[in-house]
């Protein structure tokens, strides 16, 4: 590959940003400068006021193996600040973020995955936790968000054997939103973007924070805790658009503010 390639593409469609991580060769797999183009991207994402979600793919056929080994041993840390483990893991976005797949989500790949809000996965597409078999821990999100979303039991077999499960597999445990035809997951993820941003971007942005959040939220202080997020939706101008929209059977004119 050309060494001036850019490792991480970047459109604006409509109000959704498209990453696309850019490194075929090495299965798209992370070095620092990745890790760090992605940090840029959502830092400057987030700050976008016209864009609503982002959706992240990887260039041919694959989403990501996870990090580059090879850069590792020569040095490369693919971890940026409080984000984590390509520029995302530990803290992604404050708006919504689709990962698209196709092919595989190895390793650091599928822990870029669960540090998403929805998945869209290709049927067949692989999901692995390897890095026990090379005498390393999934410590990216594997093992702190998976016993959340999925059934202990399931996390163990994966964490513990390295071995593959499908697409269709984690479809079937709620992992993944949508499972397609191979070639088409950037596509349906598109298209669920355009459907999510139908809605209000003040309260898309505010739905996401909360249950973001609310996990660690008691009976005692979570409406409290959700009280904020909430005033500062209802008491917004696309509040009010909103509801004369709907009142008017047109759609509504959002003006993020």
């Amino acid at each position: 590959m050309d060494a001036n390639q850019e490792t991480l593409l970047t459109e604006a469609r409509n109000g959704v940003l498209i990453l696309t991580i850019n490194r075929p060769h090495v299965r798209n797999a992370i070095d620092a400068a990745t890790a760090q183009r992605i940090a840029e991207t959502f830092e400057a994402f987030d700050a976008d006021g016209s864009l609503s979600i982002a959706v992240i793919t990887g260039a041919g056929g694959g989403f990501s193996s996870g990090m580059d080994l090879g850069a590792f041993g020569k040095g490369s840390k693919p971890s940026v600040g409080d984000r984590g483990f390509a520029g995302m893991t530990r803290r992604s976005a404050d708006k919504p973020i689709i990962a698209a797949i196709e092919g595989f989500a190895i390793a650091g790949g599928f822990e870029m995955a669960i540090a998403c809000d929805l998945i869209v996965a290709a049927q067949g597409a692989k999901f692995a936790l390897p890095e026990v078999r090379r005498g390393l821990l999934a410590a990216a999100g594997a093992l702190v968000r998976l016993p959340r979303r999925i059934p202990y039991h399931i996390v163990m077999e994966l964490a513990l054997t390295g071995d593959v499960m499908t697409a269709d597999r984690l479809h079937a445990l709620g992992l993944i939103n949508r499972v397609v035809e191979p070639g088409t997951a950037l596509e349906h993820a598109l298209a669920l973007a355009q459907h999510i941003i139908e809605g209000g971007p003040l309260a898309i942005a505010a739905t996401k924070r909360i249950l973001a959040r609310q996990q660690d939220w008691t009976l005692e202080n979570m409406w409290e805790k959700q009280e904020p997020h909430f005033r500062a939706v209802a008491d917004s101008e696309d509040a009010r658009e909103g509801a004369a929209a709907f009142k008017e059977k047109r759609k509504p004119d959002w003006k993020r503010r």
